[in-house]
């Protein structure tokens, strides 16, 4: 036997690499194992809690130790999915989770909540953190941000354009650690930011920072401008984008720097997994061999245009069979488009026909005949595939079935049912045809995974040392640095013939078949002309390779140290008592609302307003109503404390300063901070977080007033009275603003819904901008009207048609020490908010109850997640998605 020496590597570091990892997603053991088959570098996964796919099948704390061997054995990197906001009630469960995913040896866990990247912190100093896409981080201070908080991998937002990842990586190069940024570069796209919607919650009680989204982007609506429906013909699904392939835009984003490229799908299936990760893993090969010293200006593959049919052969293949394209919308497609890479073009992004799959298009229907159909195909199509008659009402049941027989005669083909499976009598000439489903392709890409076969290999570089008279010295390498060593038994002897040339030693050592590895670089440093039995050069090859895998199996070795929350949360329940009175704060979004919010006795005044221009206008004539003010002892606050606030919009990008300065030439008494370019273009100003900060815990809130220099937070909008309760009872009241009354901001979008269906212009250069003189709603399937607004970088909020109200809460919060209340306003009347704000003064003062307040006003009693406004929606919703 062999001499084995084994050489444990170093930790994996972060660091910006040449070539992109490709990251699967993986929502269960298959998932993973086709992954991990078809070439990702790296899967990500979730656990039983804190993460945002809770329908995904999971794995679990105990699946833990397994999975990393698994993973590692084959080089593939593991992370956890920690992407959900962490209740202060949950902290200490938080704790006990990340404990067990630090010590199983992770490679990251994907956070979006920030008291846990400092929980993770105070538990170990280099435990790799991965910001998620889900903390909103748009530009060069979001990578600060990150930075600060101790992380080694940035998500970027999807809406970020290739031009503005760019100047996110050229600002940041300069530091001295420069930051690793992923991007998602396949999969659905949310119509809305990740860790800004709000539309679960609101409509369903299930919040998507919670990993319960119900996909209403992917519902029907109807567009109301100015009172009137706005006719679109078939175009309902307004909120519903195409789906991300980035496929044509992988050399950009190597040029760009972009470390990992992130392909979404946790909740589909494996065949789904399997197809996307090769298709990727040729195609990101393909462009990386033509690299050399410079990227080329065009990818290996033309992009998947949206609805476009396959051209097979003109593409290449990425597996035995198919054209990549079309291996893209087989898997799952709702169109593909490039997303926001290329920029903002709002007549592409949603073609707002379907919200489901659709697959690919086989053409439209010439003629209907007894239990057949004919028309011209433009794609492939053979007995046993699935089709779908498209009638222009995918939220309808649809006609569909798999073909029997496809007769061809010239252009047309005719396509033969089974008898009974389609009801002809809904079949019309002129729809379109889909093909949804092709089980050859789905034994294909099974084939790719199932049982325990090794079939993706990753490279390892030999090197061979000796000379006569000493053993032959074999050391492997991987590309994760482990690094192992094995020595012949037998020495190496003169060679009269055959001698171990370069050749023949690739030959005899490159027999890896039944191995995770093949061969890549082999380097000889053999001295002279030697040789060794083949048999002992077959022993030594197989003890190198095993001493790597067995070094590779190991877990990962993070610090893990005794540090938690404790101390931090006997500190955070120390401090000054709250003042007596408590403050009501009316939040608006009409100039004409200030007046009557002043009127009604509100003192302090938050403004959202759609042009920031309009700011200055609001604190001149706050100023007027300070200096008129002579009726101190009647309001809730005190005149001299009476104060104005404006608020930027929630999303920064590169080259948006202008409307900071713009905001900040109002003139405010402070400013609500919405994001991380605010904390620090406000530095020197007062501010107070609003609450697209996500504060949800203690330590979240903590490190916004203590790093930050924020007054106060707003508590998330995602707490609901329990966990309101258990805030307020780990943080001092006088931290936060609760908001008690509110029309629920649902989505907050990048898509411009007055530039794609009022216009023609593809973004604010060409649109006419109908949002300065149209007043817009979406009406949903149960008739509610949506108001929809604008801010000035174009994004759009849609808010909750119906007010909902914490009242009936108030004397409780008050107990716990809250003080200041939010009342928020969208486009309300005067006498609504001078009527609104009067009932919670009187609430306020004791005059009134919580339940005598919100039958009075008609408003839904309901405060953060409640389940019961539309309890069934998610399971019809789930349906579609």
């Amino acid at each position: 036997m062999s001499t084995l020496t084994t050489t444990q590597s170093a930790p994996f570091a972060a660091e910006p690499r040449l070539r992109p990892e490709l990251l699967a997603p993986a929502g269960d053991w298959e998932c993973a194992r086709a992954a991990v088959e078809n070439g990702a570098d790296a899967i990500y996964f979730g656990l039983e809690r804190f993460n945002a796919r809770m329908r995904a099948k999971n794995f679990t704390q105990a699946d833990l130790p397994a999975l990393m061997e698994f993973l590692h054995r084959r080089g593939v990197r593991g992370y956890v999915t920690f992407n959900t906001l962490v209740f202060a009630d949950e902290l200490a469960a938080a704790e006990e989770y990340l404990r067990t995913i630090i010590a199983s040896g992770v490679d990251a866990a994907i956070v979006q909540d920030i008291g846990i990247c400092r929980l993770i912190r105070a538990l170990s100093p280099d435990f790799p953190i991965h910001c998620s896409t889900q903390m909103t981080i748009t530009s060069t201070a979001g990578v600060e941000f990150a930075r600060e908080l101790g992380a080694e991998l940035v998500v970027l937002a999807r809406e970020n354009s290739l031009a503005e990842i760019e100047k996110i990586r050229a600002a940041d190069v300069t530091a001295k650690t420069p930051m690793p940024l992923e991007v998602f570069v396949h999969g659905a796209l949310c119509v809305a930011y990740s860790g800004q919607c709000l539309t679960s919650e609101s409509l369903g009680g299930r919040s998507a920072n919670r990993g319960e989204c119900a996909q209403a982007c992917r519902l029907p609506y109807e567009l109301i401008a100015d009172g009137r429906k706005v006719e679109l013909g078939d175009r309902r699904y307004l909120l519903s984008p195409q789906d991300l392939a980035g496929i044509d835009v992988l050399p950009d984003l190597i040029r760009a720097g972009v470390a990992s490229l992130k392909i979404e799908g946790r909740l589909k299936s494996a065949e789904y997994v399997a197809s996307i990760t090769r298709v990727y893993r040729k195609a990101l090969d393909g462009v990386m061999s033509e690299v050399g010293p410079a990227v080329p200006s065009r990818p290996e593959f033309q992009p998947p245009r949206a609805n476009e049919p396959p051209n097979p052969g003109r593409l290449g293949t990425s597996g035995p069979t198919t054209d990549p394209r079309y291996e893209l919308q087989m898997a799952f497609s709702r169109g593909l488009y490039t997303g926001w890479f290329r920029g903002v073009n709002n007549q592409e992004l949603a073609h707002a026909r379907f919200g489901t799959k659709r697959g690919v298009l086989l053409g439209e229907v010439s003629r209907v005949g007894h239990e057949a159909i004919s028309l011209r195909l433009v794609a492939p199509l053979k007995p046993g595939d699935g089709v779908v008659f498209d009638a222009g009402r995918p939220d309808e049941r649809e006609e569909g079935g798999r073909v029997y027989q496809v007769e061809r005669a010239g252009s047309e083909a005719t396509l033969r049912f089974g008898h009974g499976d389609i009801d002809w009598r809904r079949v019309q000439v002129g729809q379109r045809v889909w093909k949804t489903n092709d089980p050859a392709l789905d034994r294909e890409l099974r084939a790719t995974f199932e049982g325990g076969q090794i079939r993706f290999q990753r490279p390892i570089a030999l090197e061979v040392h000796g000379r006569v008279g000493t053993p032959l010295t074999v050391i492997a390498r991987d590309d994760e640095g482990h690094v192992a060593k094995a020595e012949s038994t037998v020495p190496l002897a003169a060679a009269e013939k055959q001698p171990l040339t370069t050749v023949r030693l690739r030959e005899q050592l490159g027999r890896l078949g039944g191995t995770p590895f093949k061969l890549g670089a082999l380097e000889s440093s053999l001295e002279g002309d030697v040789i060794l039995p083949v048999s002992e050069l077959n022993r030594v090859r197989r003890d190198a390779v095993a001493a790597l895998d067995k070094l590779r199996a190991q877990p990962k070795r993070w610090q893990v140290g005794a540090g938690g929350i404790k101390a931090r949360t006997d500190r955070a329940s120390m401090g000054a008592a709250p003042p007596a009175n408590p403050e009501l704060i009316a939040v608006i979004r009409l100039l004409e609302q200030l007046d009557a919010a002043w009127s009604a006795g509100a003192r302090t005044i938050y403004c959202e307003f759609e042009n920031p221009k309009h700011y200055r206008d609001a604190v001149a004539r706050f100023r007027e109503l300070q200096a008129s003010d002579a009726e101190p002892a009647t309001l809730i606050s005190h005149p001299a404390t009476s104060s104005i606030w404006v608020a930027a919009p929630r999303i920064f990008k590169p080259g948006e300063e202008w409307i900071l300065r713009q905001v900040r030439s109002s003139e405010a008494d402070g400013y609500l901070v919405r994001n991380y370019d605010h904390l620090s273009f406000f530095a020197n100003d007062r501010k107070r977080g609003d609450f697209s900060l996500n504060v949800a815990n203690l330590l979240t809130a903590e490190y916004f007033l203590e790093r930050y220099g924020l007054e106060r937070v707003t508590a998330s909008y995602d707490l609901n009275i329990t966990q309101l309760e258990a805030l307020l009872q780990s943080a001092p009241g006088r931290w936060f603003d609760l908001t008690i009354h509110q029309h629920m901001p649902m989505f907050h979008m990048e898509h411009c819904v007055f530039c794609a269906f009022l216009s023609s212009g593809k973004d604010y250069r060409d649109c006419g901008r109908p949002c300065d003189t149209h007043r817009v709603a979406l009406r949903d399937r149960v008739g509610a009207e949506l108001p929809l607004k604008a801010d000035a970088g174009c994004r759009n909020t849609v808010f909750n048609n119906r007010a909902q109200t914490g009242a009936e809460y108030v004397a409780r919060l008050l107990e716990l020490g809250a003080r200041s209340f939010r009342v928020e306003f969208v486009n309300e009347t005067a006498d609504e908010v001078r009527r609104t704000l009067g009932s919670y003064r009187h609430l306020l003062r004791g005059e009134l109850s919580g339940a005598e307040l919100w039958r009075e006003l008609k408003l839904l009693n309901q405060l953060g997640v409640t389940r019961g406004q539309m309890d069934t929606a998610p399971q019809v919703i789930h349906r579609k998605a």
